[in-house]
């Protein structure tokens, strides 16, 4: 309690600047891992149900992998040892951060596709086929339009996970929102101002984030009731 009647709100306003930036990173991170993490999950979960083996095996050993292992240890294995070795280079905290949150999410992703595809009866590409679509053009035009949209609130809710995963960034010192308190409380050892700013950002970007999936969503329903 002593703490709390010792907050001093002149603290948040003094370092605004810092968190603004750090809010703005975390969302430009999250938005790039998942716009990248899309794409990846697209191609990898239309892979994984290939049948042909030498595409769906290594699909699957990849999904596995970045699903069954901790994205912090990813995240320092991607900047101090994968980029350098590709690259030749360490690479920004930002771009280690996109690249990491990118293949993480697109494990996760993945599954997402997988599942959304699945969901749609067989006889659908049946049809498709039989009025001369190719398998591609099928896939495209009908099963993908029909799966994602229920796809919408697991992606939302995907979207969500990766940017609050995005504060394990502040490890390799990402510019991000936890970064930013943990600057605020290194100068000034202030926890309380420094993470509850932190938190309530987190939940600001949180809430948004939730109400836009909400309206997309509600959208896609109205059109397809349309």
């Amino acid at each position: 309690m002593l703490e709390w009647l010792d907050f001093r709100p002149e603290i948040i306003w003094d370092y605004r600047e810092l968190f603004i930036r750090g809010a703005y990173y975390t969302v430009i991170l999250s938005v790039a891992g998942v716009a990248i993490g899309l794409v990846i999950g697209l191609f990898a979960g239309m892979a994984k149900l290939s049948r042909f083996p030498w595409l769906r095996i290594p699909t699957i050993i990849y999904i596995e992998f970045f699903r069954g292992t901790p994205l912090f240890v990813q995240i320092l294995l991607i900047h101090f040892a994968v980029l350098p070795t590709l690259l030749g280079q360490s690479q920004s905290p930002i771009v280690s951060g996109i690249v990491a949150l990118a293949v993480n999410s697109g494990a996760y992703i993945a599954e997402i596709f997988r599942a959304g595809i699945q969901s749609i009866a067989r006889g659908q590409m049946e049809a498709a086929r039989s009025l001369g679509l190719s398998h591609v053009q099928a896939m495209r035009y009908v099963i993908l339009p029909q799966a994602l949209r229920r796809m919408i609130p697991p992606l939302g809710n995907e979207f969500l996970i990766v940017l609050k995963d995005s504060s394990l960034l502040s490890a390799i010192a990402t510019p991000e929102l936890a970064n930013a308190g943990r600057i605020v409380n290194g100068a000034l050892q202030r926890p309380w101002e420094a993470f509850m700013t932190v938190l309530v950002l987190y939940l600001i970007l949180s809430l948004v984030i939730s109400y836009l999936v909400s309206r997309v969503e509600a959208r896609f329903a109205q059109g397809r009731s349309g």
